[in-house]
């Protein structure tokens, strides 16, 4: 069966999947997210943590939604990209002795995240649309757009304070 727990015989098994698989993801984001921001030496940087845990705790709620919709407990399927991520971010940021140095690698593990999350759910909203699951695809949608703000914010974040601040520190 490989690295998944039951068989993906149907496009709705892979559907059901690719939600547990984003539920379990956003559950290990919701728990990275409070070391990430107990480690942010950049004021800015630890508010925009802080303001995507709400955030992720929502999400959470919101496919908890989802799974009721579609008559399913709400279960998470291992998720090895986002074990990937977040393992890597982990052994980088230990790796990494200045604050400032430390905060830009937390930036960019923080949008690897991102842009996982960002192609799930574009995947999830168009099998959504072709199922005929507007009620699913509208709340995934939601999650969507906050996920592409937050992917904005970090990219602002970055260009504008933590990754001059980090060359500066080295320099």
């Amino acid at each position: 069966m490989g690295l998944f727990s039951s068989p993906i015989k149907t496009m709705d098994d892979l559907y059901l999947h690719t939600i547990q698989d984003i539920y379990y993801a956003e559950a290990q984001i919701a728990k990275a997210l409070p070391k990430m921001m107990d480690q942010a030496a950049n004021p800015q940087l630890k508010a925009a943590f802080q303001r995507h845990l709400g955030e992720t705790q929502e999400q959470v709620r919101r496919l908890e939604r989802v799974f009721g919709l579609l008559g399913q407990p709400a279960k998470g399927a291992t998720c090895p990209a986002i074990n990937g991520i977040i393992e890597e971010a982990e052994e980088l940021l230990s790796d990494c002795d200045d604050p400032a140095v430390r905060d830009a690698a937390m930036l960019a593990a923080a949008q690897a995240v991102e842009h996982y999350e960002i192609s799930r759910y574009g995947t999830l909203i168009a099998w959504s649309k072709q199922a005929g699951r507007s009620d699913v695809a509208d709340l995934l949608s939601e999650t969507l757009a906050e996920e592409k703000a937050t992917d904005e914010t970090l990219s602002a974040l970055a260009e504008k304070s933590v990754n001059r601040q980090a060359e500066a520190a080295t320099a």
